[in-house]
């Protein structure tokens, strides 16, 4: 063991005393810094950047003479060749401003000059694109988030979060990481990194999100990936989307002519970029990007603006100008908080491959070398190639002690005690008590939270009871509740007791056990809302939820097997009753009678959709997510859907020990999801569902498929591919076979924004169609046209369609709302 140790510290001794270092200053003439200079070693691929504050480090390898570039977006290239040892050498470097001439390429009269160069590059782009298709590199990222102003209070309530960390104006770091990897890449999307360090202030885990996959913006493609894909400027159509204005041209250290073209959106509501691009005469590549783009463009309308830079290095040995650098800045805000970031990038040691072995990419896309969060300062000083600002380095310090203080049982116990005061207004609004020391938590749902009202128990008033435990190493979490019900109408009390265990952040094992007496929808995917059904009942006297009476127990258990391959399975044990109207009591008064509780006889008040049984049901469901990719970290995997292929699962449901054998069947059905990416013209969803029943002919109502209809005119799923806009919610119930359809498409923009005066709405169409089919009736339909996004600045919450429904012929039509914050209250 001793002889392990002294074999590990004399390597990374070895390591650290063979690399000498450049470090200094970059500023221009006027001794203000500058930030973001690219820094290389020439004709190798070992470069850096400098910070905010123009300071930079840069460890070479080898001592010896060395010829280092300088090279910023605006300024003449600067060579310095530097005497190294073992010894760090310090220099402090000004930059001129480059004398960009107008001259340096012919002029067409009938033609503007940008476009040519423009045009030059498309041609180009695959073949310079195919120089850097395949490579290894090391990766280094750091990403920093600042709050500025933050607001004391936000709606009347206390914004304290942060009140730590921030200074005497409110502001300061909220944010801040770093990460160091090795990665292997083939264009356009394979990808395999490993994180050899990862820190992240306040954080003793370290497990940052930031990786090179999904900042691998590359502008010899299309669509650069956002919210939306934004259009290259040398896209393919770019000139559809940009205009281009020549600026002039300068000379590199190399005599190569760089052209600085302007970059302009024809149409500032469409996903395009405007700033510079920077072509390299003669071969077409992209030399520098200094682009931005607002957020109401990318449909992200909490951004404000974003920037996004690049600069590329060249090589005269193998004629590749390479990505090195990148940064990606961002300002932000909503409800008077205002933020702002910035997130380095830097690109070294290049490898170029011709081809990769077979098996190179697999669909682990990251993963994390042992102890990659535990690494020291010292690391850390040696390895860092893009030196902290005495902010950031101060920001580490101060959350390291903040977060040991936090840690300590003395803090959580003075914090819990404030937390845990009672009040007597707590025994109907709610309480919970926390030991925030031991992970556990006592929680308990007050009678005012939330009450609603339907015509089998009249007014309803909830109250719970739970018990919630996590394990922050395993992301685990237990949790023992009960919840009672109380209608007042019906004069009856019922209750629920769950429990439910997530074994590991990994495979996602979960485990839950439900025993007790519930009021259920038919349609177990509970269609419509109770607030929904509240508002429709006392206002309009509707009464669209149809409800039976379950006395139960069930247990559940899922986890996905090997990866893209999930598997549930389930068992209940219930017995059903009948439940019937118990009032008429309605707020706007009317003289319309509610429909009665049975959906298959809505006027009789006195039957029932089903009569009082038994039975055991079991189902298991396979899911199969084809070329799902995955990030494994040490706290837990995390999946990735890989938009190429759908996913499809199949389910077996069966029923046995009924008090009569009529009620005992067997149901077969699977479902495929797909959503695909269409460049810059939005998305596609697709939801397709097809089942058949066995020995079905006399099964209870409630063992139907029921399919999701929509009476209320209020949208009340977060996907439309899953419902019928106009459908009543139980005429198309079936217990034989079914095939349902759904298809849409969300432009994204796409159309909306080229249209006069509409395009100021920043919304997106969305078209659909919808298509349900079960034997002996004819195929019912829905065709939909629609508009989403919809609001105000940057509250984007509402959602317009209208829908027109066939059925052997025109069968209706109507206009559906989608209120995107009414899942908050289910």
């Amino acid at each position: 063991m001793l002889l392990k140790k002294t074999l590990a510290l004399y390597c990374l001794l070895s390591t650290f005393f063979s690399l000498a270092q450049i470090k200094g200053t970059v500023s221009d003439v006027n001794g203000k810094p500058l930030p973001f200079v690219n820094i290389f070693e020439e004709n190798t691929y070992n470069g850096t950047t400098t910070n905010d504050l123009g300071k930079f480090e840069l460890n070479i390898k080898t001592p010896g003479t060395h010829k280092i570039i300088f090279q910023y977006l605006g300024y003449k290239t600067v060579k310095e060749v530097i005497e190294l040892n073992k010894t760090a050498v310090v220099i402090d470097v000004m930059m001129q401003e480059e004398n960009i001439t107008l001259n340096e390429v012919v002029i067409n009269p009938k033609d503007n000059p940008a476009n040519e160069i423009i045009r030059n590059a498309i041609r180009n782009k695959k073949e310079n694109s195919e120089k850097t298709a395949r490579y290894k590199s090391d990766f280094y990222s750091r990403g920093i988030i600042r709050l500025k102003d933050a607001p004391k209070t936000i709606m009347g309530q206390k914004f304290d979060f942060f009140d730590e960390i921030l200074d005497s104006t409110r502001s300061g770091i909220v944010y801040l990481s770093e990460t160091v990897s090795r990665i292997t890449f083939q264009k356009p999307d394979k990808m395999k990194e490993v994180i050899v360090a990862s820190k992240v202030s306040g954080k003793d885990n370290g497990f940052s999100f930031n990786n090179a996959a999904s900042v691998n913006f590359d502008f010899y493609e299309n669509y650069l990936p956002f919210e939306v894909n934004v259009v290259s400027p040398i896209a393919d159509n770019a000139f559809n989307y940009y205009k281009y204005k020549f600026e002039g041209s300068f000379f590199t250290e190399n005599r190569q002519q760089i052209n600085k073209i302007k970059v302009i959106p024809r149409r500032d509501t469409e996903p395009a970029m405007e700033g510079y691009i920077y072509i390299v005469d003669d071969s077409y590549s992209i030399y520098a990007i200094d682009l931005s783009i607002k957020g109401n463009q990318m449909q992200t309308p909490v951004i404000d603006n974003l920037t996004l830079k690049q600069s590329f290095s060249y090589n005269s040995n193998n004629k590749i100008w390479v990505k090195n650098t990148q940064t990606l800045d961002f300002v932000a805000g909503m409800l008077s908080i205002k933020v702002n970031g910035r997130f380095t990038y830097v690109y070294s040691n290049f490898e170029f491959e011709k081809e990769f072995a077979k098996r190179t990419f697999t669909n682990e896309i990251l993963s994390f070398e042992e102890n990659a969060n535990k690494k020291d300062d010292v690391f850390w000083n040696t390895i860092r190639p893009v030196p902290l600002t005495q902010e950031e380095a101060t920001d580490y310090v101060k959350k390291d002690i903040l977060q040991t203080k936090k840690k300590s049982q003395q803090y959580l116990d003075s914090i819990d005690a404030k937390h845990n005061k009672f009040k007597p207004m707590s025994i109907l609004s709610g309480y919970s008590y926390k030991n925030s020391f031991k992970k556990w938590s006592l929680n308990y749902d007050g009678p005012l939270f939330l009450p609603s009202f339907n015509t089998v128990q009249g007014w309803r008033i909830d109250a719970g009871l739970s018990y919630f435990k996590r394990d922050e190493e395993q992301k685990s979490y237990t949790s023992i509740g009960t919840r009672f019900t109380y209608g007042f109408s019906e004069d009856k009390v019922r209750g629920v007791f769950n429990y439910a265990h997530k074994f590991n952040n990994t495979n996602n094992s979960l485990l839950t056990i439900n025993v007790g007496s519930s009021v259920s929808q038919f349609n177990s995917n509970n269609p419509i809302s109770s607030l929904v059904n509240t508002v429709g009942s006392l206002f309009f006297k509707n009464n669209y939820m149809k409800l039976y009476e379950k006395n139960f127990v069930s247990a559940f258990f899922g986890r996905e097997v090997v990866n893209g391959f999930y598997m549930n399975a389930a068992v209940e044990y219930a017995e059903r009753k009948p439940l019937y109207n118990t009032t008429d009591y309605t707020i706007i008064k009317s003289n319309d009678l509610y429909s009665s509780n049975n959906p298959l006889a809505p006027e009789n008040e006195t039957s029932a959709a089903i009569t009082k049984h038994n039975l055991v049901k079991t189902n298991i469901a396979l899911r199969f997510n084809f070329g799902q990719k995955y990030l494994s970290r040490p706290d837990g995997k995390f999946n990735i859907p890989n938009d190429d292929y759908p996913t499809l699962t199949l389910g077996y449901e069966k029923t046995f020990a009924a008090t009569e054998k009529q009620y005992e069947y067997d149901l077969l059905s699977s479902r495929l999801n797909y959503e695909v990416t269409l460049g810059n013209k939005g998305f596609m969803q697709m939801n397709c569902k097809v089942g058949k029943f066995f020995n079905a002919e006399s099964i209870s109502f409630a063992d139907y498929k029921h399919f999701n209809g929509n009476q209320t005119h209020i949208a009340q799923s977060e996907s439309y591919t899953n419902v019928f806009n106009l459908l009543p919610y139980y005429t198309a119930s079936t217990n034989d076979s079914y095939f349902e359809s759904h298809l849409e498409h969300n432009d994204k923009g796409y159309l909306m924004n080229k249209l006069p005066l509409l395009k100021y709405l920043q919304a997106q169409l969305v078209l659909g169609f919808h298509n349900l089919a079960i034997p002996e009736r004819k195929p019912y339909q829905e065709f939909t046209i629609g508009l989403d996004n919809l609001g105000f600045g940057k509250y984007r919450l509402l959602r317009i369609d209208y829908v027109r429904a066939y059925q052997n012929g025109y069968r209706g039509d109507g206009v559906i709302f989608g209120l995107k914050f009414l899942n908050v209250f289910e």
